[in-house]
This record gives C-alpha cells, structure tokens and sequence, in this order.
C-alpha cells in the first residue's frame, strides 16, 4: 500500500523576545493557533480556560445571574426617581453606578469564560 505524501511541518524561529511579545498577543491562545490564525487572516480562537478556573467562573456567573441584586438595585433607583425613596443626587447616583459596576462583573465573567453575551 503507497503512502501519502506528507508535508514536514514548517518551523520558525524566533528571538527570546519575539516570541514572548507573540505569547503575550496570544492571550492564553496556542501560540501556533495565534500566529496562524494572524497569517492567515482567520478569526482569533477562544482563549483556553482549565476546567477548575471554568468551573469556577460559572458558578460566580450562575450566582450573579440568580441573585436579584441588579433587579433591587434598579426598583431602589426607580423609587428614587418617583421620590417615594428619599435620595440625594449623590445616593442616586451610587445606584446607577452599582448597577452599571455589575453589568461590567457580568460582562468580564463571560470574556474570561469565551462566551458570546446574549443580548
């Protein structure tokens, strides 16, 4: 039986510093994953998360999603804004900035899991 023909694969080398600078481009990404999908112009792989730090951050995501902070905190601004909450500006403030602070948490958790965000 013939063999195929087999292409030897394609070396590169790379200075100490090169190829830290390409490591740290990569983002946790394979470095010949990263350095392909930049040749070749194909969209960045997810980043490789190990199954404890994974699992950890989808407890912490579960439990945001299961918690009604978010919810208590838009019910305190909205009576704020009816002023049946007596407010100042400044605690009214803090809860608009409470709630975009875990809408930010929300977010980082879902990058650092390689998730796409629904909407």
């Amino acid at each position: 039986m013939a063999r195929k023909p087999y292409d030897p694969p394609f070396s590169l080398r790379l200075s100490f510093e090169e190829r830290a600078r390409l490591t740290e481009q990569a983002e946790g990404q394979p470095l010949g994953a990263y350095i392909r999908s930049r040749l070749l112009d194909e969209p960045p792989r997810r980043k490789r998360v190990s199954k404890i730090d994974r699992d950890s951050l989808l407890r912490v995501l579960g439990k945001l999603g299961q918690s009604r902070i978010a919810n208590n905190l838009n019910q305190l601004a909205r009576a704020a804004n009816l002023g049946t909450l007596p407010a100042t500006p400044e605690a009214e403030d803090a809860l608009i900035e409470a709630s975009r602070d875990i809408a930010e948490i929300r977010a980082l958790l879902i990058k650092a899991l390689g998730m796409e965000a629904a909407p």
